[in-house]
């Protein structure tokens, strides 16, 4: 089982019914687009499922990188998560305040550093809140615990491979982004980082397989999928704006039957700032 697809979603009633449950680790891995004017901080801040800790994505990261969101170090990692009191054996809980748009790179990551039980909360916190759930603005002071980390870094694309699989053809490169980003017709939302695509790679904007906060059907990922180009029957390697939303299509394409390779770290804040790159646009 891929490690993509090996991360399943709870329902809210689940988890509900887990909130006194000490061996449930709840975790908040919201982050918002720069131009949104949102900071997942502060709306943590104000309004939480009760219980959960906030995981962010910005400073939980390689701190010696000018990329954002790149990933730091198994030490790293372990010091913050275990300040969370998180361990490696817990059950943990990934849940974003969009529904379903960095909690999958933030499972991810729990994964590839050794967790061993990591679920998504379906619909995320919009569906909590629907439904009534209660929230909190009352913030945990959780006992620090020791998490084992070691990072697994087999689904973890760096520059140089990303160029060799499109130098060679022998995998697909995939990018989240919206298509006028992609196209080159948007700006990028961070100063500095040309708009258009990597030469050879395709288009499937993680909103298109996302419906309330919940991945699509694997019928219509697959369908995504043939509109975007994309082969299902060979190795993808996925990107977005700095590794987040790749994660997104990672797990949906994984769950319509594609072999995922990797997620490009760097994404294309890396690709986007190097003036060695090509880019192409339509």
């Amino acid at each position: 089982m891929s490690i993509f697809t090996s991360i399943p979603f709870v329902p809210t009633a689940w988890l509900g019914e887990q909130l006194s449950n000490p061996a449930v680790k709840i975790v908040d891995g919201s982050w918002h687009l720069p131009p949104t004017g949102r900071v997942g901080a502060k709306e943590y801040a104000e309004a939480h499922i009760p219980g959960a800790v906030f995981f962010d994505l910005d400073t939980i990261s390689d701190p010696a990188s000018d990329l954002p969101h790149m990933l730091p170090s198994a030490t790293f990692f372990a010091e913050k998560v275990g300040a969370m009191g998180i361990t490696e054996n817990d059950t943990i809980v990934i849940y974003d305040q969009l529904g379903l748009f960095t909690a999958p790179r933030v499972a991810w990551m729990f994964r590839i550093y050794g967790a061993k039980d990591v679920r998504i909360l379906e619909g995320g916190l919009p569906a909590w809140t629907a439904e009534l759930r209660p929230v909190t603005s009352e913030v945990p002071s959780p006992r620090p615990a020791t998490f084992n980390a070691r990072l697994d870094a087999a689904t973890v694309a760096d520059l140089n491979r990303v160029r060799g699989h499109l130098a060679a053809g022998d995998a697909q490169v995939v990018d989240a982004r919206p298509a006028p980003r992609f196209d080159g017709q948007a700006p990028e939302p961070r100063p500095g980082v040309r708009s258009g695509h990597m030469p050879g790679s395709y288009n499937l904007p993680f909103p298109s397989v996302v419906a309330n906060g919940q991945l699509r059907a694997p019928a219509e990922i697959r369908a995504e999928m043939e509109k975007a180009g994309i082969d299902l029957t060979q190795p993808i390697v996925c990107s977005c704006g700095s590794g987040v939303s790749a994660v997104v299509i990672a797990m949906a394409m994984s769950r319509a039957g594609a072999k995922i390779a990797g997620i490009y770290d760097g994404s294309w804040a890396e690709w986007g700032t190097r003036e060695d790159l090509p880019i192409g646009t339509r």
